[in-house]
């Protein structure tokens, strides 16, 4: 599945879409899940981006992030995880280097993606425009809170998730709420009751209304 087994994805290729990044006012970074790949995800991103977006996303080799469940011991998961985490680090210091305020960038992941996207964003406390956790947590069997950056009040964060899905524990979600609410992030959470795995309509219009404020 790895080709690297030290750097698993450090040769991650990276898939744009949307406007070109010269002429583009924000860039959506999107993180697709298990078994995915990079192109999949702009469907979804497009239905919150305007014309002057860059949509880009990252391909995890194997089409899968790490190998086993976001909450399995770190141990098991390493060095896939923190290849992962250096993948969107890397492209965040890219960005920037083209002139992107953390600001005009969005990170928004889904499933595995998602937790991928929230760990990212609680580890590097960057000031992103906004974080979009969809079904997703932050990882690991027990959270090593440690490990967070302790000052997220630039953060803006929306976690949207099933109260049954069969991937992602609801206690999970609020735990990632709490983290993210100690240290001073803007949260917004959603529980839908019922829904499964995977993004609902208001999902979408949660995101479209809190990129507009």
């Amino acid at each position: 599945m790895f080709d690297n087994q030290t750097d698993p994805h450090g040769n991650a290729s990276i898939a744009a879409s949307g406007a070109v990044l010269d002429s583009a006012s924000q860039v959506i970074l999107l993180v697709h899940g298990r078994g995915a790949t990079a192109q999949s995800m702009f469907s979804l991103g497009q239905l919150f981006a305007d014309i002057n977006t860059t949509l880009i996303a990252p391909q995890a080799s194997g089409n899968t992030w790490y190998p086993y469940s976001f909450m399995a011991d770190e141990s098991m998961n390493q060095p896939f995880l923190d290849s992962a985490i250096n993948v969107l680090d890397n492209i965040v210091k890219r960005l920037k280097s083209q002139g992107f305020s953390e600001n005009q960038i969005i990170l928004v992941g889904f499933s595995q993606g998602a937790c991928l996207s929230l760990e990212f964003a609680a580890r590097s406390g960057y000031a992103f425009k906004l974080v979009a956790g969809l079904s997703g947590g932050l990882i690991g069997e027990q959270l090593q809170t440690s490990r967070y950056q302790q000052n997220l009040s630039t953060q803006n964060i929306f976690l949207g998730c099933s109260d049954v899905d069969f991937h992602i524990p609801v206690e999970r979600v609020h735990e990632t709420e709490k983290v993210f609410i100690e240290r001073g992030a803007h949260v917004k959470k959603v529980i839908y009751p019922n829904m499964g795995h995977h993004v609902n309509d208001d999902e979408i219009e949660i995101i479209k209304t809190l990129l507009s404020n």
